[in-house]
C-alpha cells in the first residue's frame, strides 16, 4: 500500500507532486507543500513575515500567514482552475517558513527582512510572501532591486501609500521611499484599485478602482502591461484592494473596492510579463468572516504560482467558456 497520503508538507522527499489530503486536517504548509529550506532546484520559495508594528489602525496581520495558509486546503486537491494542469507537476514550490522576527527591537525589522528576502533570491529562487502589514513590501523590494535593478511595481491597494515620508517605520509612505531610493522604477509602474487621494502620483499610473468599474478589464490590462513592458516586475497585493464586501478582514478597509473576480481576472491576464516576486499583505483574521480574505489571499497567490508555472511551460487542458 502506497504511503503518499497525508503530510506531504514533512513526509515528502521531493517537492513536485502531491498527496492525498484530508482538507480538514494534516500539516497546514501553503498549499501542503513540503517545508523545506533547501533551495536546490526550487522554483519559488513561500514564506510569511509577520510583522504588523507599522499599522496606522486595526492590527493583526502579523498573523495573516497562518490565516492564509489554513486558507489554501482546498487549492491543492485538483487541477488549477482556469489553468487546467496540475501546479505541482510544473513548479517545484516550497514553504520556506516565517521570517524570524524581533518586534521589541524594531531597528532590526528591515535589515532581517531584507536579509531573509536576500539569501532566498541569491539562490535564483523565487519568492511568494506574506505579510503582515505593507511596511514589509519594502524591504523585500529592496532586496529585489539588488538583484534585477530597479522594479516595476503592480500594485493593488485601496491606498497609494506615497504619503509624506518621515523617516519612520509606516506602512502609507514606504513607496514613495522606495522611489526615491531608485528602487522602484514609477515611469513603469501602476497602482489599481486606490480609492483614497493623495496629491501627487509620484510618477506612477493611477487606475482608481471607479476607473476599473467604469472601463473595464481589458482596459486595464492594456495599460499595465504596455507600461510594464519586458521589464522585471513585483506584484505587492494589499488585500484592501477588494472591497471590504469581499475582504473584511483587514486593518483599513475603504468601500467601493475591487470585486474578486476583477482582481482574479487582473492578476491572470498579466500573463507574459516577467514576473520576479510578488507579496499578499494585510489580512487580519481577527476581522474575517468566514475565512474569505484568507480563501482571496490564498487564491491569489495560487494563481501568481500558476503564472510562473505557464512562464516555464505548463500547458493545460481547459474546459468550458473561460
Amino acid at each position: 500500500m502506497s504511503d503518499k497520503k497525508g503530510d506531504f508538507a514533512f513526509k515528502s522527499k521531493d517537492t513536485m507532486g502531491m498527496y492525498h489530503e484530508m482538507t480538514y486536517g494534516g500539516a497546514l504548509s501553503f498549499l501542503r507543500r513540503k517545508y523545506s529550506q533547501d533551495l536546490n532546484g526550487v522554483d519559488v520559495a513561500v514564506s510569511g513575515v509577520p510583522f504588523d508594528n507599522a499599522v496606522t489602525y486595526r492590527p493583526g496581520c502579523r498573523l495573516g500567514p497562518r490565516a492564509i495558509r489554513q486558507a489554501s486546503v482546498q487549492l491543492a486537491e485538483l487541477d488549477a482552475f482556469p489553468f487546467g494542469f496540475n501546479l505541482f507537476e510544473n513548479l517545484s514550490i516550497v514553504d520556506y517558513g516565517d521570517c524570524h522576527l524581533d518586534p521589541h527591537h524594531p531597528e532590526t525589522i528591515v535589515k532581517a527582512i531584507q536579509d531573509h528576502a536576500s539569501k532566498i533570491i541569491s539562490q535564483d529562487t523565487k519568492m511568494l510572501t506574506f505579510g503582515g502589514d505593507h511596511f514589509v513590501s519594502y524591504p523585500l523590494i529592496k532586496s529585489h532591486a539588488e538583484k534585477y535593478g530597479p522594479v516595476t511595481l503592480i500594485q493593488f491597494d485601496a491606498h497609494c501609500d506615497t504619503w509624506e515620508d518621515t523617516g519612520g517605520m509606516d506602512h502609507g509612505s514606504m513607496f514613495a521611499r522606495a522611489v526615491s531610493e531608485g528602487v522602484i522604477d514609477a515611469s513603469k509602474s501602476t497602482q489599481i484599485g486606490l480609492r483614497t487621494y493623495n496629491n501627487s502620483d509620484h510618477g506612477f499610473e493611477i487606475l482608481t478602482s471607479p476607473w476599473v468599474h467604469r472601463n473595464g478589464i481589458d482596459a486595464a490590462l492594456e495599460i499595465i502591461k504596455n507600461r510594464a513592458g519586458d521589464s522585471p516586475v513585483y506584484i505587492s497585493w494589499d488585500i484592501d484592494g477588494f472591497d471590504p464586501s469581499y475582504a473584511p478582514g483587514t486593518g483599513t478597509p475603504v468601500v467601493g473596492g475591487l470585486a474578486t473576480w476583477q482582481g482574479l481576472e487582473l492578476l491572470r491576464g498579466l500573463e507574459g510579463l516577467d514576473l520576479i516576486g510578488m507579496d499578499i499583505v494585510e489580512v487580519s483574521p481577527a476581522y474575517d468572516v468566514s475565512e474569505i480574505t484568507a480563501i482571496a489571499a490564498a487564491t491569489i497567490g495560487h494563481d501568481f504560482l500558476c503564472l510562473l508555472a505557464k512562464k516555464k511551460g505548463a500547458k493545460g487542458n481547459i474546459i468550458g467558456r473561460i
